[in-house]
């Protein structure tokens, strides 16, 4: 370090706010040169001054009160922090020069001999809020992937659109009256804005939004293709209804009995509704997860949600008030056809086809309020297992075929019409939730499968596991499985009814129909006509696509049923072009996510008027082979993807089985951390760890600058005993956690922030987001701006080009540029991003304590670098003197040569007493060994100002220094 750089530190106030950032985080410290050693012994005191910047003091560290020495806190302004290197110029600049030159274009026309990488996001949906800091983390990770790709010399196809049709803006536009279409449009701007603030490298070329009628053209397009399949259907089914929204919602909009958006009330309503098939599929959508390399837990949600299993379909007749049999049979499913002789009652939906038929007078009334307490839960209320278990008898009996007894019929909410046959045979020895109701009810249980740990005469015993048969013989009907295993008495039930037509054997799924219609106006229209004169359903000519929305000013519900496209007379009455005959528009409308199943196909060829996609292109670039998402997303929307995907193949649209070669699902961002206090009546804290009826005390957020950790609890900073719950909540408005990435890249900048939320932990791992965390990354990239281009003038900019030099790399150098080119390279195929950071940090660390920085180890670190934070790799590549974007330089090779340990760990001692290590090249001489042995800290506060009588070496075993005590060489500092 020079005496002018010295005396540059020692009185400049803006240099020290840039100097290197870990002497920023220590009160005092010893400053470091960022390309020279330590030099020593000059230690600073922060001090607060009257300049915006702030001064040091070389007051030595015992002087001076402790107040004095301000935390980093109070030492650092935010702007002092915010420019440690002028990432507000980069940043702008760079994305300015990408946009310009659409640096990120994929080409219509590919060179189709290269490889391809075919990387996207889930589609978003953009909402008015805007972006929150958890939405770039799937995207950051994609981007890395894609500069990766290009660099390593693929052809990358990675866009960006939007899933834009959707309840939120329809129920904006009923409140505010602005038109859906003016909302989504302004949201979509503001997403796109932000998403360009953060460098994502899409291809903006491709931006497509499913609202716009170029695109759901072919999403119509692909209905008709289900529909003159057989796959598209209407059918009367048990809907969510919502009277205060006007549409049906899915299971998983409604919570509690009430619309998930808004908290209004939810019925259940049978309706003729428009369905797809996807039941024909089921097969193929759990074989074919085999091939597919996604992560396990994925698969097996999906495996679940189709729920194939084997069993059997088993008649039930209906008796009359004689006792006689009717007609009429009540059909059951089970998966246990060897506890038939156990079945000794029958449970029907509240919506089961027959229930009218067979239910008494005397209880048709209890029925009836039954329907209508059962029509206001959830499916998933319904079949909620710790749920308490009602029911009302209809009166009516059945005949158990398997031994002619009559068993009663009952009606209970927790069998579902939509599974099964909508009807169960009840075996409560042997399924805990039939057992259950059998004991409010006081209904027979008779055990069937032998247990010895378990005794037949405890009522409350249950066993549903296998076993060997008892107590199931008849003489009546001839069937008798005592003594056979459950196996064997299980075939053996099903040959029987089979013979006897009391049955037959059944596959059967727990993956209903696809429900694919909307009583709503914001969504794509349903190309179906309903013919005037005879209620038949034809499909609009696939010339006369794309059908679109008519405008409507009115989109509030009917009150009727009747969607709001009903108010569209003059769109609803027309004529079909084919035969001309009067008829009426189809008036519910497609559900949000009918556009997003199809788009990572359009996405291939986006400009195409004449067909959904080029059947070379889907050929290229088929199947996309990292998709990244929630994992809320895990089943219905991969699911609906993969049955439309496969129709697609079986027409020949489509060249590949599957959508997806790889799914990947990022955690979540949690909110910053809220710590929970307590108070009782009288307004004193209650502690966490000792009360237990919390619940009954008020709930106080304590922040966070009350609080300090106690052993592995976090407690009050001024009554240390009263111990308070931390938790990080999902961010939402309603909780205030809500974390704008605006202002973090305001703040920090666009680099930091992406740095950072690769850093937080393992990509797939849910984190908590913590603002303070993001100074360190933030630091880091100040550090490796220094490093390149040196340190700030006095005015605080910093100067044109760089200090790196033309010097040949020496060994240790190439060593450790060639061991984080491999960690890196490794980390990111791996999805390991944050180490990969922890490699970068590692070489940076490293740097700083080189003696120069040669051009042929900087430049392949700015290449590593680009992919995580693009817009300081684009500016440090410029300044290096290279006129073209990064983007597409290759990206480096490690090379295995400099990757071999060629250095081993060497004892050192002082007097005969080991001291400390040094590690040391194969080979290395006595000088050399010395000198790094000199420079050790550890071992420097023995060897400084002594005089070395002798030294001892046995090269890779030992190096002894022998001090001469009697003549002392005093060093000054």
């Amino acid at each position: 370090m020079s005496s002018h750089q010295i005396l540059q530190f020692r009185s400049d106030p803006f240099v020290l706010s840039h100097c290197c950032p870990h002497t920023l985080l220590t009160s005092s410290l010893t400053l470091h040169s960022p390309l020279k050693q330590p030099f020593p012994g000059l230690r600073f005191r922060w001090r607060r001054s009257n300049h915006t910047g702030v001064r040091n003091s070389t007051t030595p560290e015992s002087h001076g009160s402790k107040k004095e020495a301000l935390t980093k806190k109070e030492a650092l302004t935010s702007i002092e922090l915010k420019r440690v290197y002028p990432f507000h110029e980069i940043e702008r600049k760079w994305q300015r020069y990408w946009e310009d030159n659409r640096t990120f274009r994929t080409p219509d026309d590919v060179d189709t001999s290269k490889p391809k990488f075919y990387v996207l996001d889930m589609f978003p949906y953009p909402s008015g809020a805007g972006l929150h800091v958890g939405h770039p983390l799937g995207y950051t990770a994609t981007d890395i992937l894609a500069r990766l790709r290009r660099m390593q010399g693929y052809n990358v196809l990675h866009p960006m659109g939007w899933d834009a049709f959707g309840l939120p803006a329809e129920q904006y536009a009923i409140e505010t009256g602005t038109h859906p279409k003016t909302t989504t449009l302004k949201n979509i701007d503001r997403f796109r804005l932000q998403l360009k603030s953060l460098g994502f490298s899409y291809d903006w070329d491709r931006e497509l939004s499913t609202t716009e009628p170029d695109y759901y053209k072919w999403t119509q397009w692909i209905f008709l293709q289900l529909y003159k399949r057989g796959l598209a259907y209407q059918a009367e089914v048990p809907v969510n209804w919502c009277p205060a929204l006007g549409t049906v919602l899915a299971n998983e909009e409604v919570v509690d009995g009430v619309s998930e958006r808004g908290g209004h009330p939810v019925i259940r309503k049978p309706m003729r509704q428009w369905m797809l098939k996807i039941t024909a599929y089921a097969d193929r959508l759990l074989e074919d997860l085999d091939d597919l390399e996604w992560p396990e837990s994925i698969k097996e949600m999906q495996r679940n949600w189709i729920g194939r299993s084997e069993g059997a379909e088993l008649n039930f007749s209906i008796l009359d008030g004689k006792g006689q049999e009717t007609d009429k049979k009540i059909t059951v499913y089970t998966t246990r056809p060897d506890t038939l002789f156990g079945a000794t009652y029958m449970v029907v939906a509240p919506e089961h086809h027959l229930l009218s038929y067979f239910v008494t007078s005397d209880q048709k009334q209890q029925v009836e309020e039954y329907k209508d307490f059962a029509s206001r839960k959830s499916d998933l209320e319904r079949t909620e297992l710790q749920k308490e278990k009602t029911g009302v008898f209809t009166g009516c009996y059945a005949k158990n075929p398997a031994n002619g007894d009559a068993v009663p019929i009952w009606v209970a909410d927790y069998v579902l019409a939509s599974y099964g046959t909508g009807a169960i045979m009840a075996v409560p020895a042997h399924d805990t939730r039939d057992n259950e109701f059998a004991l409010k009810y006081n209904i027979p249980i008779k055990w069937v499968v032998k247990n010895e740990a378990a005794s037949c005469d405890d009522a409350k015993q249950v066993y549903p596991g296998l076993g060997m048969i008892e107590n199931s013989s008849s003489l009546e009907t001839g069937l008798d499985i005592n003594q056979l295993s459950s196996k064997e008495a299980a075939l053996k039930v099903t040959e029987w009814a089979e013979r006897t037509g009391n049955g037959n054997k059944k596959v059967n799924y727990k993956l209903r129909d696809w429900l694919f219609a909307r009583q709503r106006y914001w969504g794509e229209p349903i190309p179906i006509l309903i013919l005037d004169e005879s209620g038949e359903t034809i499909a609009v000519s696939e010339s006369e696509l794309p059908l679109t929305l008519p405008e409507l000013n009115d989109f509030t519900p009917t009150g009727t049923g009747e969607p709001p496209l009903s108010k569209a007379v003059s769109w609803v009455n027309t004529v079909d072009s084919t035969t001309e005959k009067p008829a009426k528009r189809e008036t519910s409308t497609m559900p949000q996510w009918a556009g997003s199943c199809w788009y990572y196909l359009r996405f291939m060829d986006p400009k195409n008027t004449e067909a959904l996609v080029d059947k070379e292109k889907e050929k290229y670039w088929s199947p996309v082979d990292v998709y990244v998402g929630g994992a809320e997303h895990a089943v219905l929307h991969l699911l609906y993807s993969r049955f439309w995907h496969k129709v697609l193949y079986d027409i020949g649209v489509v060249s590949t089985k599957e959508p997806f070669k790889c799914v990947i699902n990022q955690g979540i961002i949690l909110g910053e951390v809220q710590y929970t206090a307590w108070k009782d009546q009288e307004g004193n804290y209650v502690t966490a760890d000792t009360e237990e009826r919390l619940n009954e005390h008020q709930q106080v957020t304590i922040p966070e600058e009350r609080v300090m950790k106690s052993g592995d609890h976090f407690v009050l900073k001024e009554e240390p005993s009263i111990r308070l719950i931390p938790r990080a909540y999902k961010m939402s408005k309603s909780r205030g956690n809500v974390v704008n990435p605006d202002d973090v890249v305001l703040e920090y900048g666009a680099d930091s922030l992406r740095l950072y939320e690769m850093f937080m932990g393992p990509f797939r791992d849910s984190k908590t987001w913590n603002t303070s965390g993001i100074e360190g990354v933030h630091r880091f990239l100040a550090r490796t701006w220094r490093l390149v281009i040196g340190l700030p003038q006095s005015d605080g900019s910093f100067k044109d080009g760089t200090i790196v030099t033309d010097d040949e790399p020496t060994l240790e150098q190439l060593r450790t540029l060639h061991k984080c080119i491999a960690k890196v390279t490794e980390e990111i195929e791996s999805t390991r991003f944050n180490t990969g950071i922890s490699g970068m940090m590692e070489f940076v660390n490293a740097a700083y304590k080189w003696n120069n920085q040669p051009r042929g180890i900087i430049e392949p670190f700015v290449l590593l670098l680009s992919p995580y934070a693009p817009h300081m790799a684009e500016e440090l590549w410029s300044r290096l003197g290279h006129l073209n974007s990064l983007a597409y330089e290759s990206y480096p090779k490690a090379n295995p040569d400099y990757l071999k340990n060629t250095t081993i760990v060497l004892p050192v001692q002082i007097n005969g007493k080991t001291r400390g290590t040094i590690e040391v090249e194969e080979g290395c001489s006595e000088d050399d060994a010395f000198v790094l042995a000199s420079q050790e800290e550890k071992l420097r506060k023995y060897l400084d100002g002594q005089s070395i009588k002798k030294r001892i070496y046995v090269p890779g075993k030992i190096l002894n220094v022998i001090l001469d005590r009697t003549n002392v060489k005093v060093t000054t500092k």
